[in-house]
């Protein structure tokens, strides 16, 4: 529970210092005091919703909930604090710790509940409560359910999969088409690796072919020379063996020269600059011979998966149909164990309808397309009648039942509940009715409730005062005599009469007589 509650500086409360104790709390008061803004600054201290105050701090003791990250024992104290300056810092139990961790650690503590949401009859948010619920009560739908969304997602990839050999398939004879024209295109020119290199030197020799000949011409007087060095060697007492083998060498050069000078005109010059052009095209789209030929044979490959894409299809269709059984037996399963639990549901909700003046409320399953869900859309019936064409108040009251409910199932022992005008609109009878089931509530969970109704204040543990004056909010704890004013003022207004005095005194005696009278609920 919530033994005590330090707010400062926000919007127009200076400061809030409240001492708590368990059951009920009420906060009453004119409108535009600030009661709403105090209820959703004190969720902010648990990092629920938006701060507004430059300090905050939560003191909470009798807690059933451990938690090692923390170094907390059930039933340790807990201090939660909050500072905002440049910005917002929060603390629990003097460690630093995000909003993000603190909203998570705070939910196994607090629920808010507020009429003005209607999100909890959601088949969604329903089925993931039912499948919690069904984990709790049996083990063997953990293991089922994990079973089913690990199925569902390869399910799904598997889907996937065939949809898109369906779409290439729609494509196929283009996809061929194009894989055939691609490999040919390069195969027409058949590529070798070093091939273009070559070619180029060969266009090189082509275009210096006649300045070399006729440099070779004007230097083959140097042979005619030859004898006559070859003597003036000989006469100067030195070998002419180097002489000799360096004319031989170039007479090899110029031969070699002539020789491959017989093969260039041979070729056809024509066809080698066509080659060189169709390479150097390849090249240019490719980067190289190498990624040119490497490109074919991905596209080879390609050709020959769109020839097998009929067989691979057939296979994944098997396949999928396999999982799809599967998936559906285990969903099914799954809907047994949703059924058991909606029985715990239906049964506890209809258990709190009875003193909300209302019965019958009946929960439906009913089938859908399979998708990570399951089958299973949950439907609500109130008398036979569909939440769509019920009354306000009918929707309201059965929400009450629904969220405390879910409560009994969802909240730790010594758990906290906000409850935001929840008799806001409500008949004396209706209001009578949720003041019932908050007061057994009660035994079980500390309640914060901002009330319109002098029923529900009247239940209260404790009431306080929300007031304004000269702009500025304040909050006081009532004693018995200024909890009779308050009440009588919320029954008859600012100018109270005596029958509102005395209607409100009888309300404040039955509540005091209960205390030694076992409850019927």
């Amino acid at each position: 529970m919530i033994d005590r509650i330090y707010l400062k500086d926000f919007l127009s409360f200076k400061e809030v210092d409240l001492e708590l104790k368990n059951g009920l709390v009420v906060f009453t008061g004119p409108s535009g005091a600030g009661k709403s803004v105090l209820m959703q600054t004190i969720l902010s201290l648990f990092a629920i919703g938006e701060s507004k105050a430059a300090l905050g701090e939560v003191s909470l003791s009798n807690l059933n909930i451990k938690n090692e990250a923390y170094d907390i024992e059930v039933n340790d104290d807990i201090v939660i604090k909050e500072i905002k300056k440049d910005k917002i810092r929060y603390f629990l139990n003097v460690q630093s710790i995000s909003k993000k961790n603190l909203n998570s650690f705070s939910k196994k503590l607090i629920k808010h509940l507020h009429l003005k949401d209607t999100s909890d009859f959601d088949s969604s948010k329903l089925i993931s409560f039912l499948d919690s619920m069904s984990s709790r009560n049996q083990k063997e739908f953990t293991s089922l359910k994990s079973s089913f969304d690990e199925q569902f997602l390869k399910f799904q990839e598997m889907t996937k999969e065939l949809a898109k050999i369906k779409d290439d398939e729609s494509k196929l004879e283009d996809l061929k088409e194009f894989a055939k024209f691609e490999i040919e295109k390069i195969k027409s020119i058949n590529p070798e690796v070093g091939e273009y290199e070559e070619l180029n030197d060969i266009k090189k020799k082509l275009a210096k072919k006649e300045k070399i000949q006729e440099a070779i011409e004007n230097s083959k007087d140097i042979f005619s020379y030859s004898s006559s060095v070859n003597s003036a060697l000989e006469l100067l007492d030195e070998d002419s063996t180097f002489f000799d083998e360096s004319i031989n060498e170039l007479n090899n050069i110029y031969e070699r020269f002539n020789d491959s000078l017989s093969e260039l005109e041979e070729l056809d010059i024509e066809n080698v600059l066509d080659r060189i052009e169709k390479l150097s095209n390849l090249q240019k789209r490719f980067g190289s011979i190498q990624e040119a030929l490497a490109y074919k044979e991905q596209k080879e490959k390609e050709l020959e998966s769109y020839e097998n894409i009929s067989f691979e299809k057939s296979i994944l269709e098997k396949n999928l149909f396999k999982i799809s059984e599967e998936i559906e037996q285990k969903a099914k399963k799954i809907s047994i164990f949703r059924k058991e639990s909606i029985s715990v549901l239906e049964e506890k909700i209809n258990y709190y309808l009875k003193y909300l003046y209302l019965s019958n409320a009946k929960i439906n399953l009913d089938k859908k397309e399979l998708d990570k869900t399951g089958f299973d859309k949950v439907h609500f019936e109130l008398n036979g009648v569909s939440l769509e064409t019920i009354s306000s108040g009918e929707f309201n009251r059965l929400r009450l039942a629904l969220l405390t409910s879910i409560s009994d199932f969802d909240i730790i022992g010594n758990g906290i509940l906000f409850l935001d005008e929840i008799d806001a609109n409500l008949s004396g009878k209706e209001s009578s009715a949720i003041a019932t089931v908050l007061d057994k509530l009660s035994k079980t969970y500390q309640i914060f409730a901002i009330s319109h109704q002098p029923q529900l204040t009247s239940t209260a543990s404790q009431h306080f005062l929300v007031d304004k004056k000269d702009g500025v909010s304040s909050v006081r704890k009532l004693d018995e005599n200024s909890r009779i004013n308050e009440i009588a003022r919320m029954i008859s207004g600012e100018d109270i009469t005596k029958d509102a005095y005395s209607f409100a005194k009888n309300l404040l005696n039955k509540k005091s007589e209960k205390k030694d009278k076992k409850e019927l609920i």
